[in-house]
């Protein structure tokens, strides 16, 4: 560790989420802002903010649900913005005044549905 580094000393490095449609997956995942790290036929992995990997899983049984985790950007509204550009279909934006957030939610072509959140980083380096 380096004394001058801010950031938090660990991260999250992996992600998992099963879906039955993984290059339609793949494909939304790239086109809301993920790197593209790899593209296979049963796993494919993208890269977020941080080095945190997302793993797509081929997995025809996968039903839709809430996805085991959210995502969280630095400007909601205009992220919002451009996923209604994009024809995605956001919800509506919602304040949850008692975790000091805002948040919308997206539908993914495997049918898991994603929660976007505003910043929680407060302006510190993460």
């Amino acid at each position: 560790m380096s004394g001058h580094d801010e950031r938090p000393a660990i991260a999250v490095a992996h992600v998992v989420m099963h879906t039955p449609r993984l290059a339609d997956s793949f494909t939304f995942m790239r086109t809301i802002g993920m790197r593209p790290i790899s593209d296979g036929p049963r796993v494919s992995i993208l890269e977020m903010r941080g080095g945190t990997h997302l793993i797509l899983m081929l997995d025809e049984s996968a039903a839709p649900r809430d996805a085991s985790f959210d995502l969280m950007v630095d400007d909601l509204h205009a992220t919002h913005r451009h996923f209604e550009a994009l024809g995605l279909a956001p919800s509506a934006i919602e304040a949850r005044p008692m975790v000091s957030h805002e948040l919308f939610t997206v539908r993914e072509p495997g049918g898991q549905t994603i929660t976007i959140y505003s910043s929680h980083a407060g302006g510190r380096p993460v």
